[in-house]
């Protein structure tokens, strides 16, 4: 028995050591997929394990056609990679000349390259610096290097059958008619009842909006079917029309909202009581927007601008084939039709920020 003792503390310390290494974590084969984060930050203080993105345009002071920029990267390398299901963030930075922040957002990532439109307007014709980087559960990986571009003139455009013309830099894209004067900053002051521009759209938009931007308006205006705006089919007499959308505000009596529209197979109008009565403040920026889609039209009012008080919102169904004008004519304002000079446009208002697309109205048409 005395014999067996010599080997018992060599028994109890295999058996120790057993149980030790049982209690070890075992190391990963490979790195988890699901946080590539390190302990350890990069040189710029990130934690998150990525190369930068690689500003891929705008670069090197190019100016981009306007009036948007859409900046764009290729995605950065990320160690490991994510695991299923996991989407990393890329965050862009735009700075002006002075290298002050104007402008930031954080979107998805793309597959390959990840880009974003700026949506706050730039100041045109002057220089920016922009950066990104990814992120991911709250870290962040390091920033690209700077990229720079010269921002483009906010100028508007006619493109297919869409248009947008700020009308606050002195110019229009459209046809002047009779006297207008272009207030810097603020629109297109109509100074009589026979101004108005027109447009005419590449292609026909049979769905979509028409909206503007209206100031220095009062209730009482002279007239007694003036129009704010309105589209038809080529230059016939905007009354007589066959694809006549007109949205009127009527100075007789004052205040009164009706409006028409002819689709290819139906009349819709304000008849009656349907015209309502809105008053209006000439110190306040009203919010016209006219919608055609799924057969359905509706003018809208808000005071006070795009975010602002709905103060009419009237609406009707339309039997028949979508509108179809073609050619499809924009008016900003109306000509004269044969109800005369009454039924031509409201005089002395300033318009800014005409949007017509089957796009929703972009936020940097909305100051």
């Amino acid at each position: 028995m005395m014999r067996k003792f010599p080997y018992l503390p060599v028994a109890v310390c295999s058996l120790a050591l057993a149980m030790a290494c049982s209690k070890q974590s075992p190391s990963p084969a490979s790195p988890t997929s699901t946080r590539p984060v390190d302990a350890s930050a990069n040189a710029d203080g990130s934690k998150l394990k990525s190369s930068p993105p690689v500003p891929q345009a705008p670069v090197n002071n190019a100016r981009p056609e306007g009036p948007q920029v859409t900046l764009s990267v290729v995605n950065a390398g990320v160690k490991f990679g994510p695991g299923e299901g996991v989407q990393f963030t890329y965050r862009f930075q735009v700075y002006n000349g002075a290298n002050v922040l104007v402008y930031q957002s954080l979107v998805g990532s793309g597959v390959g390259t990840t880009s974003h439109t700026i949506t706050s307007p730039l100041e045109g014709d002057q220089a920016y610096s922009w950066q990104a980087r990814v992120e991911f559960q709250g870290e962040t990986g390091p920033w690209s290097p700077r990229a720079t571009f010269i921002a483009p003139q906010n100028g508007g455009y006619i493109r297919g059958d869409e248009l947008y013309d700020p009308l606050i830099n002195g110019r229009t894209e459209g046809v002047e008619h009779g006297p207008l004067t272009f207030v810097p900053g603020r629109g297109v002051r109509l100074e009589s009842q026979a101004s108005y521009i027109s447009y005419q759209l590449e292609n026909t938009l049979t769905e979509g909006e028409f909206s503007l931007l209206v100031t220095d308006m009062p209730t009482n205006t002279d007239g007694d079917k003036t129009k704010l705006f309105g589209m038809a089919q080529g230059y016939d007499d905007i009354v007589t029309n066959d694809r006549r959308m007109t949205v009127e505000k009527r100075g007789n009596p004052a205040g009164v909202i009706a409006w028409r529209f002819i689709s290819h197979g139906d009349q819709i109008d304000t008849e009656g009581a349907e015209r309502e009565q809105v008053e209006f403040d000439q110190n306040q920026t009203y919010f016209f927007r006219a919608t055609w889609r799924n057969n359905f039209f509706n003018l809208e009012i808000r005071e006070g601008g795009v975010g602002g008080s709905r103060i009419y919102s009237k609406g009707k169904p339309f039997e028949g084939r979508a509108y179809d004008p073609n050619p499809h004519v924009i008016y900003v304002g109306a000509p004269v039709g044969r109800s005369g000079i009454g039924g031509a446009s409201v005089d002395h208002v300033t318009i800014r920020h005409v949007w017509v697309s089957g796009r929703e109205r972009p936020p940097f048409a909305n100051q």
